[in-house]
């Protein structure tokens, strides 16, 4: 099994991966759909709705903005988060999509997306239908999506079979569980971080991985330092403040001071994930680490690391986030890092466990104890559900990337105080949150309409 680290980490912008990135990339696809076919002809107009958690969320995360900017050809790593709100607008005046080769076909926002809140599309929680049609309103082209997760995206009839790993006999550390992750590292006698890029080097040079690694550092921590300077509201309706700035100076008058607290370093790592969460909740530049709604956790753990940890080693960047993908690759295989499948559980659940494993790799930890942490930090996530107020990644959202950080510092360290040996292994942490995702309730699972998302709003 090989899920590569460039799929988990994913530079995009906000608020969701799988309500946000998912669907601009599946518009951006249905558009090339259409300009790659040469016996397309006489286009009008264009259609999409939008089923299930896409449906009863999707206009706080921003779905339908997100397919117009697909189908005006932007990307998730590429658009100016600046520019968007210039290019919806125009839409909007509009009510055209240009498509080359076919001039402006007819696009309303407000009647041409469709949100069906009855049933979901078989085959995912996350559905969407494009079509394309002609003068006489006829069919001339259609296209079901299905946004899985993370950004990733997946045509409506390979849902059943599409696999995103790279077949085993091409790669060098093939493992499909934990505990074959285990044994080949004992066998080989090296790390998790040099078994995956081992693996990422059947296709990558050692120094475009590393390259490629410095990109994705760089934009975690770029968002940090951006979400430390924002004052001001989220949009959205909710009218939440942003809080990491005013965390930041607060924590920093303490240190001229010479005041602190012994957990005043969770204040640290808090703050952290608050600002990258909410850049995330701002629309702004964000990598999915597995997905936007958790995208706080593994940069604010590794900044922790860099920043507070004595001995800290800027390369030791590397290691991190190739443990922390081992990890993501495992949960994603054999569970889900989508919230509308599995909860919160699959989301903040699975960004503390690939921050925990990767903090307790740079800290020295062997592999069992890597694996130990990451399962501490996953059991102790499990159940969580995905209900986000207003359908907004902002409430209870950004507060819980504070806290999934907090928990794997605290899963590294109880692993490291460990020789590794444990009860519960990450295998079956991993299974029983893919159980306990198909036994959680829809309502739970980021419709919106259950948990905090109906008793805040009712009290």
């Amino acid at each position: 099994m090989f899920l590569s680290t460039f799929e988990l980490f994913k530079i995009g912008i906000g608020p969701s991966s799988s309500h946000t990135v998912g669907p601009m990339v599946a518009a951006a696809q249905f558009l090339q759909k259409i300009k790659q076919d040469p016996l397309l002809t006489d286009l009008k107009k264009i259609q999409i709705t939008l089923y299930g958690s896409l449906a009863f969320t999707g206009h706080g995360h921003g779905t339908d903005r997100a397919v117009v900017l697909g189908l005006l050809g932007e990307k998730p790593d590429t658009v100016d988060p600046d520019d968007i709100d210039n290019l919806i607008e125009t839409v909007e005046q509009t009510k055209t999509i240009p498509i080359q080769g076919h001039g402006d076909l007819v696009f309303d926002m407000q009647t041409d997306i469709i949100f069906d809140y009855g049933p979901a599309l078989p085959g995912h929680a996350n559905g969407m239908y494009f079509k394309a049609l002609g003068g006489a309103g006829e069919n001339k082209a259609e296209q079901i999506y299905f946004s899985v997760g993370g950004g990733f995206v997946v045509c409506g009839e390979d849902i059943e079979s599409v696999s995103l790993d790279m077949p085993a006999h091409d790669i060098p550390y093939a493992f499909r569980n934990a505990q074959e992750m285990l044994k080949m590292g004992k066998v080989a006698g090296i790390s998790l971080a040099a078994m995956k890029l081992a693996n990422e080097m059947v296709v990558l040079s050692e120094q475009s991985v590393f390259k490629k690694l410095d990109q994705i550092w760089s934009v975690m921590n770029g968002c940090i330092e951006r979400g430390l300077k924002q004052s001001g509201t989220l949009p959205g309706g909710l009218n939440v403040k942003r809080r990491a700035a005013k965390i930041f100076h607060d924590v920093k008058q303490d240190e001229g001071r010479n005041f602190r607290f012994e957990h005043t370093c969770m204040d640290w790592i808090s703050l952290y994930a608050l600002a990258v969460n909410e850049e995330n909740a701002a629309g702004g530049r964000v990598v999915t680490a597995p997905t936007n709604g958790a995208a706080g956790i593994i940069p604010a753990t590794l900044r922790y690391y860099l920043d507070h940890c004595p001995g800290s080693k800027s390369e030791s960047v590397y290691d991190f986030l190739l443990t922390a993908a081992a990890i993501g690759g495992l949960i994603k295989s054999n569970a889900s890092i989508s919230g509308a499948e599995v909860g919160c559980q699959g989301e903040v659940g699975s960004a503390s466990a690939m921050a925990a494993a990767g903090l307790a790799a740079v800290l020295g930890g062997s592999n069992e104890q890597i694996e130990n942490a990451a399962e501490i930090a996953l059991e102790h996530h499990l159940g969580m559900t995905c209900d986000p107020i207003g359908g907004l990644v902002q409430v209870p959202c950004i507060e819980r990337n504070a806290m999934g950080a907090v928990k794997a510092v605290n899963a590294a360290s109880l692993a490291l105080k460990g020789d590794g040996s444990h009860f519960v292994t990450l295998d079956a942490a991993i299974e029983t949150m893919r159980q306990t995702g198909l036994d959680m309730h829809s309502k739970y699972k980021e419709t919106s309409q259950g948990g905090l998302a109906v008793s805040a709003v009712e009290c």
